[in-house]
């Protein structure tokens, strides 16, 4: 457990900004289709066009409006509309995630690439000691039901699998707090308090159970991921170890002790063992992952009823929605941020878990002998 959480500090310090990068890259709308005429209408206007000093600029009217309202062309001209349009547009628009670091740092502050981080870490430290401490329960305790059942080729994935379900159901409002903060583009007030808001209007409306919305699509992606970078951890670590003891007896085949190599040999053993896997199962599961973000982040008219939106449909069926408004890259929209986090992360989380458990299996030998 003590492992589990320091790797989770670490990791959670680490690669949050690219985590909001992913959530913003995978939120915002699609680019509309070029307007015919240089002058674009409001309904061709992306829904987040806000006041900027551009638009005050051009469009100032004595009053506190949210949006840009435009002025009379005696006062603006219409070249001048056009490129204050374009120029806020792009300012909140994601091309790539160095595009995103760099936009967001800019303009909205470089500490609001952590945003999010106190529900992130709320959310990693329980998370993850349920889900390595399980795993490793599930895999070697005498009372785990896996020995004897189920094969060693195939029990990495269904502990990763088990183990994972019981920590996204613990954790799952926690994400969805931590996902509206990180999709919030506002800069006015407490995002933090603005957020739980938005959740206590959303469970008034729908109930509680509004607040594992998107679990089911949270569950389609982390459980084949969890299946697929467990099955691909175990097998490139051993494979790793392997290189490194080719004339340790045979005998002793895949029950290989990490206590048998050096605390370098460990950690750089499942750093690369984790990231190799971690970065191939985030690529595999990238289109739960934006289905999941566009479900969590979609804002709910208050007369609006929950059916009539495309984020209420099946996971099947969202999906298609999704490949048939956006294509295939809309499935896989924010891929190279999500991968970029998720590799460094797996590979700082689970080394730091794997040279924890060494250190204090070390640590744990030496009372007994001394109680010997």
């Amino acid at each position: 457990m003590m492992s589990a959480v320091s790797g989770s500090i670490l990791t959670s310090l680490l690669v949050t900004p690219l985590d909001v990068v992913r959530v913003r890259l995978q939120a915002q709308p699609s680019p509309s289709p070029a307007p015919s005429t240089r002058l674009p209408s409001f309904i061709q206007l992306p829904p987040n066009l806000g006041v900027s000093a551009c638009c005050r600029e051009v469009f100032w009217v004595q009053n506190q409006t949210q949006f840009c309202v435009a002025a009379p062309f005696n006062t603006a001209s219409e070249s001048t509309i056009s490129d204050c349009a374009v120029e806020e547009t792009q300012r909140k628009s994601f091309n790539s995630t160095i595009d995103g670091l760099r936009k967001i740092s800019r303009n909205e502050g470089i500490l609001t690439l952590w945003r999010g981080l106190s529900p992130t870490l709320m959310m990693a430290v329980p998370g993850n000691v349920i889900y390595f401490a399980g795993y490793d329960w599930l895999r070697a305790s005498p009372m785990s039901p896996l020995p004897g059942r189920v094969s060693d080729d195939y029990a990495p994935l269904v502990a990763g699998s088990v183990a994972r379900v019981t920590a996204a159901l613990f954790v799952s409002p926690i994400e969805m707090l931590r996902t509206r903060m990180q999709a919030s583009q506002s800069k006015e007030g407490s995002i933090m308090r603005a957020t739980i808001a938005g959740l206590k209007d959303t469970v008034a409306t729908d109930g509680y159970t509004s607040l594992w919305r998107g679990l089911s699509l949270t569950l389609w992606r982390d459980v084949p991921f969890s299946a697929f970078y467990w099955w691909g951890y175990e097998y490139g670590r051993e494979r790793l170890h392997d290189l490194r003891q080719r004339d340790v007896d045979s005998a002793l085949g895949r029950q290989r002790s990490n206590s048998k190599l050096s605390h370098s040999a460990v950690l750089a053993d499942s750093f690369v063992a984790g990231a190799a896997s971690g970065g191939i199962a985030a690529v595999v599961t990238t289109p739960f992952d934006v289905g999941k973000t566009r479900q969590q982040t979609v804002l709910h008219d208050a007369s609006a009823k929950m059916k009539d939106l495309p984020e209420s449909r099946s996971m099947p069926r969202f999906l298609w929605h999704i490949y048939c408004n956006d294509g295939f890259a809309g499935l896989f929209k924010g891929w190279t941020a999500r991968t970029l986090k998720v590799a460094p992360a797996c590979a700082i989380m689970i080394s730091s878990y794997e040279i924890g458990k060494k250190m204090a299996g070390g640590v744990n030998e030496r009372k007994e002998d001394l109680r010997d």
